[in-house]
């Protein structure tokens, strides 16, 4: 509870008059690559599920049923998955500067104005830490694949699905002020696993408005907000 509350207070400052301009290119990268998730998996899937389908014997015809759902349950995490990995990449750096931001306003700071040459100058290490958040996930990800065919495990596969998205929502975001007040990528992954319930509480109440229709569009300035309250109130 403790830990979502993070991301239902970031709605009140979402906007924010002195938050606008760092919360506006985040929203609008996320509305444009979602938009073109969207595009692709009502437009694209069925062509390509069938395509993959057709390779199929006839005398094997009988496994449509069976393949084509888990064919396309398969192919939207992945476009889904994709797409959000993308954004992430290419938010990155905003992303960071809106975290300082929200961290000089909590401290009763004045807040900076906008300033392209420290964007550039964080692009770099912006980017070295989504790949490093990739390095993490691409292993496990596959890990559970693995386990959600296996008889009798699968049952509980939503399950496990679920949480490691929580928690992968938690390092994705909290990472930005964490990164910001130089903390690695190792140490950050320690404070968060003392504080594993709430993190998870956060990161869990994230990905359900991920899922929701245009709620997951302005989800992702919501939990950078959420996640530098979280870093102020129990880390910094």
């Amino acid at each position: 509870m403790k830990g979502g509350g993070y991301a239902v207070r970031a709605l009140h400052l979402l906007s924010e008059k002195k938050l606008r301009a760092f919360v506006l290119i985040p929203l609008i990268i996320n509305i444009l690559l979602f938009s073109g998730a969207l595009y692709v998996m009502f437009n694209q899937l069925p062509a390509w599920i069938s395509s993959w389908l057709s390779v199929l014997p006839s005398f094997l015809s009988f496994l449509e049923y069976i393949l084509y759902p888990l064919f396309a349950v398969t192919a939207m995490l992945v476009v889904y998955y994709s797409f959000s990995i993308i954004a992430n990449i290419i938010a990155a750096p905003f992303n960071g500067i809106l975290s300082e931001r929200v961290e000089q306003m909590l401290a009763g700071r004045e807040v900076a104005e906008e300033s392209w040459k420290e964007l550039l100058a964080i692009i770099p290490q912006s980017i070295a830490r989504e790949f490093a958040k990739l390095a993490y996930y691409i292993p496990r990800v596959l890990l559970l694949l693995v386990l959600s065919f296996i008889p009798g495990i699968n049952l509980f596969a939503p399950i496990f699905w679920f949480l490691f998205g929580a928690w992968m929502m938690a390092i994705q975001y909290c990472d930005y002020p964490m990164d910001n007040n130089k903390v690695t990528f190792k140490q950050m992954l320690t404070l968060l696993k003392k504080q594993r319930m709430t993190s998870l509480g956060f990161g869990g109440l994230v990905q359900l408005g991920m899922m929701v229709p245009i709620l997951n569009f302005i989800m992702m300035p919501v939990a950078v907000i959420g996640a530098t309250i979280y870093w102020v109130e129990e880390h910094r």
